[in-house]
């Protein structure tokens, strides 16, 4: 496996107008999508309720969702918590605004739906706890903070492991795996949740470590292949490190896959959002990155003389040293 992909030759650069078309067919009506519905929160970013019950028996999930929605607590989030007989359930009812009747209503509908699954006497509410949406905007206001500072801190790491441009064009690579993750999870109509933040902040290091490797092997090649150019060798770096791409990300890929169709109503959501950001982390750091780095060097020069695609190669002087002649020294001196 490790040769399946070796001595290859692929010219990404060359395709990069193609992979401008395939990022524009997405993005454009994904952002519309994004601008115009918007992102849909669980209870954890809008306020709810928390219910911990235990039964006697195992409980049908489906049996309890379908419950659940009947008895006004539409998209609850039910978790098994240690054993198939205990779980915990999330949800807001519709029927009332205030935290305190909120909850109420909550509970209510909660143990009416669990008779309808269960026996009564099988179950027992060990706890319920509240969720005010102020504690869920504050929630919101530090996911996004926590992003943001993700940024700055992989700009701050770039630049000094590389230099400010490489830092510039692998923060403009992850932007863009982001925004759409984002709009994927907007197309995709899944609820934002604390597992949907955690998810998009693997998307993010994971599409950054990529972005490094490749970007390690440019720095590399330009100290060692100094009469190529700039997006030469970006192609040279890339196809060097495509094995190593295939071989760690098929295995992210397929290990998603398998969670997001045989995986529970918690952790699907998680897997679908990873197998997505895989994806386009690996899409963004064939395509975006390289492709950004040339630019940003075409627009503002390296000082370490590397090479430029379209520069002119420095002519060699042909012209003869001017040879100096010997001075003769007179009685003046």
């Amino acid at each position: 496996m490790r040769h399946l992909f070796s001595n290859t030759r692929f010219d990404f650069i060359g395709v990069r107008k193609h992979a401008y078309m395939l990022t524009a067919a997405f993005f454009i009506p994904g952002l519309v999508l994004l601008l115009v519905r918007g992102l849909t929160y669980s209870i954890e970013f809008t306020g709810g309720t928390l219910v911990q019950i235990e039964s006697q028996v195992p409980v049908d999930v489906g049996q309890l969702r379908a419950a659940l929605d009947a008895n006004g607590l539409t998209g609850a989030e039910i978790q098994s918590f240690g054993s198939d007989r205990a779980y915990l359930i999330r949800a807001r009812s519709t029927h009332s605004e205030a935290v305190s009747e909120n909850t109420e209503t909550t509970v209510a509908a909660v143990r009416t739906a669990l008779d309808q699954t269960l026996q009564p006497g099988q179950y027992e509410v060990k706890r319920s706890e509240a969720m005010s949406p102020k504690v869920g905007g504050e929630l919101r206001q530090k996911a996004f903070l926590a992003i943001a500072l993700s940024f700055i801190a992989i700009l701050a790491y770039l630049a000094i492991r590389f230099e400010w441009r490489f830092g510039l064009a692998s923060i403009g690579a992850t932007a863009h795996d982001v925004l759409g993750t984002v709009m994927f999870i907007s197309l995709m109509n899944l609820e934002v949740s604390l597992v949907i933040v955690g998810a998009l902040l693997s998307v993010l290091g994971l599409s950054l470590n990529e972005t490094v490797i490749i970007f390690d092997r440019v720095r590399e090649n330009e100290h060692k292949r100094l009469k190529l150019d700039l997006a030469s060798i970006l192609n040279l770096s890339i196809n060097e490190t495509l094995p190593r791409t295939v071989l760690t990300h098929g295995t992210s890929l397929s290990t998603m896959a398998t969670l997001a169709i045989f995986g529970g109503e918690v952790i699907r959501p998680f897997a679908i959002v990873m197998f997505f950001g895989v994806f386009t982390g690996i899409f963004s750091s064939m395509f975006i990155a390289p492709v950004l780095l040339m630019y940003i060097r075409q627009r503002w020069p390296a000082d370490d003389g590397a090479p430029v695609k379209g520069a002119p190669a420095p002519r060699p002087s042909t012209s003869t040293p001017a040879v100096r002649r010997p001075r003769i020294a007179t009685d003046g001196d």
